[in-house]
């Protein structure tokens, strides 16, 4: 195991969290954390022995927060709660999601706003380092209050019940799990079943990750979108960055200078530069304006990361121990502001894969692909080239447009009306995975279609960024000829973008890429 990510009282950076989820970096508590804890653990103990009702402590949920609870009864409410909570159905949930899940989790726990033992965080920590990771399920979360059934099987876990995965991927009992791993079950004390629970950690974890991996396809996006213009004989003349600062987005400005540097040096754009040799006047929407929408995708996604940095730096529960000791309910834990978003990547998405879409498809249509073949095949008649390579984009921009449909606006009424509206914001964040992959698929198919054209171009010869991508692709994904068993290619391809690996052939001729 490498260096641990401290856990503090302070905010986590993104980083950490990418770390923790996909590459099980190990977690350990900070000293600052393990102040705060002790101190608001024991203002908790104090309102346990109080004869005036507090929420959460000596209280029922919910719609049943007028309900007293005896003292002698309270702990058996904390285990009833995870127990009723966890109350999930459908698909495990992916692996680095509940990890990110149990850190955010723990980050909170950490501020000590929660009045969780210092016990109790660290059995978390426990959980995490011997790569113990409870079952949840796809359905079950209405984002409010936070991320509910999600957070309650994660709970069940650590209390012994329930399921986990272990770090070998098998299913197990947790009690079983946590024996062989030599970590104690949970007993949980007043208010902890409730802080265990209580926050928007799954739609969060879910963003950070969505973030890292939009960084990624961007960048793919302004490479797969400059290869295609130069296998299109485009022009790169409308990427000039005076013509880009008249409209001054910075993530315009970035995507385009992009495709200034991948374009750097390309043979086949040099050999129409002359205004006598190319009549046209204009590109395409679709190769023209890639900087705009490619540039308004970054800076939707920056502001979604603007709103992750701000979650990262709440403390989120109900009710919450002050900084000044009281014990308040709030609402902080409704997950509009996650969940807003996340439907907006989700919509950023569907447009970068409905204009790669567009360019694809123009480089299989003789009409339009200026002297390449139809579908680039090699026979015409006998041979169907990429045609059904576009199929199969189409039917995946086809379901991002569906995907596109905003969750946040979906609100319905829960706990006896109590909880009467609501986020939604798991729901937009397990259709923004989806998306993802869609969009690198979308993008792999624009790449392994541009990569053939520029084959096709020959004697031409692209840039040496684009040359490198192709190189990298020629790897394992063999260059023009006859009609072959396409859907492994189509995989090939893919793995190059969702490792980064085209983006990295790239950088090693034309530099960092924004």
């Amino acid at each position: 195991m490498g260096d641990a990510v401290l856990v503090g009282a302070g905010p986590l950076d993104p980083d950490d969290v990418i770390a923790v989820a996909r590459d099980n970096a190990p977690v350990a508590l900070a000293p600052d954390a393990e102040e705060t804890l002790v101190a608001s653990s024991r203002i908790i103990e104090e309102l346990a022995d109080d004869t005036t009702p507090h929420y959460g402590v000596s209280t029922g949920f919910g719609a049943l927060a007028t309900k007293h609870i005896p003292p002698d009864r309270r702990v058996l409410l904390q285990h009833s709660l995870i127990r009723s909570h966890a109350a999930g159905s459908g698909p495990e949930v992916e692996r680095e999601v509940v990890r990110a899940l149990m850190l955010l989790r723990l980050a909170t726990l950490a501020t000590g706003r929660t009045g969780v033992r210092l016990s109790t965080a660290n059995a978390y920590v426990g959980m995490l380092n011997v790569g113990l990771t409870p079952v949840v399920h796809e359905y079950g979360s209405l984002g409010c209050s936070g991320d509910l059934a999600p957070l309650a099987h994660c709970a069940l876990a650590l209390t012994g019940e329930g399921f986990v995965t272990d770090a070998l991927g098998v299913r197990r009992p947790a009690a079983e799990a946590l024996a062989d791993a030599g970590l104690t079950p949970l007993a949980l004390r007043e208010k902890e079943g409730l802080a265990l629970i209580n926050g928007t950690d799954g739609m969060l974890g879910q963003l950070l990750l969505a973030a890292a991996d939009l960084r990624r396809l961007l960048r793919t996006a302004d490479l797969t979108a400059a290869m295609s213009v130069e296998a299109l004989l485009g022009t790169d003349a409308v990427f000039a960055a005076d013509l880009q600062a008249l409209r001054p987005h910075p993530g315009q400005a970035a995507s385009a200078a992009n495709l200034r540097g991948i374009l750097a040096g390309s043979g086949i754009m040099a050999s129409h530069r002359d205004p006598h040799a190319c009549t046209r006047v204009q590109d395409a929407y679709s190769l023209r304006c890639a900087p705009q929408v490619h540039g308004a995708a970054r800076d939707t996604l920056a502001h979604a990361e603007t709103v992750a940095s701000r979650e990262l730096a709440a403390a989120i529960d109900n009710p919450v121990v002050t900084l000044d000791g009281r014990v308040e309910s709030n609402g902080n834990f409704h997950g509009a502001p996650v969940g807003y978003v996340l439907d907006f990547l989700a919509i950023a998405v569907a447009d970068l894969a409905s204009m790669a879409e567009r360019r694809t498809d123009r480089m299989l249509d003789v009409a339009r692909n200026h002297g390449l073949p139809p579908f680039l095949s090699h026979d015409a008649g006998v041979d169907s080239g990429y045609m059904i390579a576009q199929y199969t984009q189409a039917a995946v921009v086809s379901e991002l447009k569906r995907l596109a449909a905003p969750a946040s606006v979906d609100s319905i009424p829960s706990s006896a009306m109590q909880e009467d509206h609501v986020s939604m914001g798991w729901s937009a964040a397990r259709k923004l995975r989806r998306s993802i992959d869609g969009l690198t698929r979308v993008l792999a198919i624009e790449l392994l279609t541009a990569a053939r054209a520029l084959d096709l171009r020959a004697p031409l010869r692209p840039a040496p960024a684009t040359a490198a991508v192709l190189a990298e692709l020629r790897e394992t994904a063999p260059g023009p000829g006859p009609d072959r068993y396409l859907a492994p290619e189509i995989e090939a391809a893919v793995h190059l973008v969702r490792t980064g690996a085209a983006v990295t052939a790239a950088e090693s001729a034309a530099g960092p890429l924004a």
